[in-house]
């Protein structure tokens, strides 16, 4: 019998050293093989071996910059199913009742958009504005999405041409709801931490809001930070 390909994701996501690595890339950024060694607490030589199995696994995506190797998830898509996976592993775990108010919950980053219950906020007010529309699977911007976009200077238009999804659905592993994930949830983000409304905080991936992002997530999005 032909074993079905989610048996070799499950061993390679299964060992712990992995998952503190493919967890401490979740926030989209890259790393370098003795940082993600740290993360998990082990050698830089078994981190090297981890690192090989998970490249070779279509995992991680591995960037050199001169002697330096940074590396980062597979795609938007591996973090799609890392994000799965955490709800489950929430669901079971009975620690999870224990954190409702860790930094990470309220707001964090979840690949390269915006996730916990910061996340889950601005897609209710971007949906309750009536500033996105459903069609089937995708979101849509409606006339004014645009105008929302345009005021945040943010080229929507650009977004749609690109070969990832311009918006989806993500859903929110802390929250057990949806929040915007694509290439419209990236632009979102990127434009947050660019100017400053969210700031990172340390290696983790909770994001703080600022003074500036409180005021903004109001007027834009009237929500309360």
């Amino acid at each position: 019998m032909e074993t079905p390909p989610i048996a070799s994701i499950g061993a390679l996501v299964g060992e712990p050293a992995r998952a503190l690595m493919l967890d401490a890339l979740m926030d989209g950024r890259a790393l370098t093989a003795s940082e993600l060694a740290d993360r998990a607490g082990i050698t830089r030589q078994t981190a090297s071996a981890h690192l090989a199995r998970l490249t070779d696994g279509g995992l991680l995506s591995l960037e050199r910059q001169g002697r330096h190797r940074y590396f980062r998830l597979g795609g938007e898509e591996v973090a799609a199913v890392l994000e799965s996976l955490m709800l489950l592993g929430e669901r079971r775990s009975s620690a999870a009742l224990a954190r409702p108010r860790s930094p990470e919950r309220c707001a964090r980053s979840c690949y390269d958009h915006l996730a916990g219950r910061l996340g889950v906020a601005l897609l209710d007010s971007l949906d309750g504005q009536g500033h996105i529309e459903t069609c089937g699977t995708r979101l849509l911007l409606s006339p004014s999405g645009e105008k929302l976009f345009a005021q945040l200077d943010i080229d929507w238009r650009s977004l749609q041409h690109r070969r990832r999804s311009f918006a989806r659905l993500c859903l929110d592993w802390s929250e057990r709801r949806h929040h915007l994930a694509g290439a419209l949830g990236a632009a979102l983000l990127a434009h947050f931490l660019e100017n400053r409304w969210l700031v990172r905080s340390g290696e983790t991936r909770a994001l703080m809001p600022t003074d500036r992002g409180r005021r903004g997530f109001g007027e834009y999005f009237e929500i309360s930070v």
